[in-house]
């Protein structure tokens, strides 16, 4: 009764003040190793695999239905995996594996970990915007990320293997479902989500060091690209389980 808590049982609605992807690339072969038997990696030109860090300034979150006022606001940070999966009816569906969260709420560490599988951790994170920059930074979980969000032109990073913005877009998030797996059970659990007016701006990143990201040290890890959004409602569909047979 208590773990089935776990499994996304009801419908939740949020509101993105602001959410900056940042998009690494590395070997599809360097990525692998991290997913659970019924995932894939999405990948470009079957060569590149993505790892994704998403800052989001979360308002309201709070199941669907329910008065803004009884939200929860707080800051998250997700590390995730793009993913494939295939349904036992053989529909493909392109989404996200977690592989850490991290918010600067205690409530919203307790409630995550009680309602999710996504393992929430509590840190500090702070956000400071300037005129045409917005900083994110945490001394707990040492990273540091500066962003141009209003640069002239964008450019992408260095040694990024997208030709152009275009294309860097497929890989900009957010990902249609989120997927967690109980090898024990051999069970999917698949997250749907929903949003709005979704246009992702691409920035130049001034400075960024994460150090989970590195601590992975992962070989051949570049930077791909990188996007915010902003004042976007988002709902997450309850979960939805079935039984993988692969």
């Amino acid at each position: 009764m208590l773990a089935s808590l776990k499994d996304h049982p009801f419908a939740v609605e949020a509101f993105f003040k602001h959410s900056l992807v940042l998009t690494f690339a590395a070997p599809k072969e360097v990525l692998e190793p991290f997913l659970p038997e019924c995932l894939a990696l999405d990948t470009h030109d079957d060569q590149w695999g993505f790892l994704a860090v998403a800052l989001v300034d979360t308002r309201h979150l709070r199941p669907k239905g329910f008065p803004t006022w009884l939200g929860n606001d707080f800051m998250l940070v997700g590390y995730r995996l793009f993913v494939r999966y295939t349904t036992n009816a053989g529909k493909r569906l392109r989404g996200l594996y977690i592989l850490k969260s991290e918010t600067n709420k205690r409530l919203m560490a307790l409630t995550g970990n009680v309602f999710t599988h996504y393992n929430y951790t509590l840190t500090d994170i702070s956000s400071k915007p300037g005129d045409n920059t917005l900083r994110f930074h945490s001394a707990k979980s040492d990273f540091d990320i500066t962003v141009d969000r209003h640069p002239e032109a964008a450019v992408l990073p260095a040694g990024s293997p997208f030709a152009d913005w275009k294309t860097a877009r497929r890989f900009a998030g957010p990902l249609p479902f989120t997927f967690t797996y109980e090898p024990e059970k051999k069970e999917v659990l698949i997250i749907e989500g929903v949003r709005e007016n979704w246009t992702p701006k691409p920035v130049n990143v001034v400075h960024q060091h994460i150090g989970f990201v590195e601590k992975l040290n992962l070989k051949g890890l570049v930077l791909a690209n990188a996007f915010i959004i902003e004042n976007i409602p988002y709902l997450w569909e309850k979960g939805k389980k079935e039984r993988w047979n692969g």
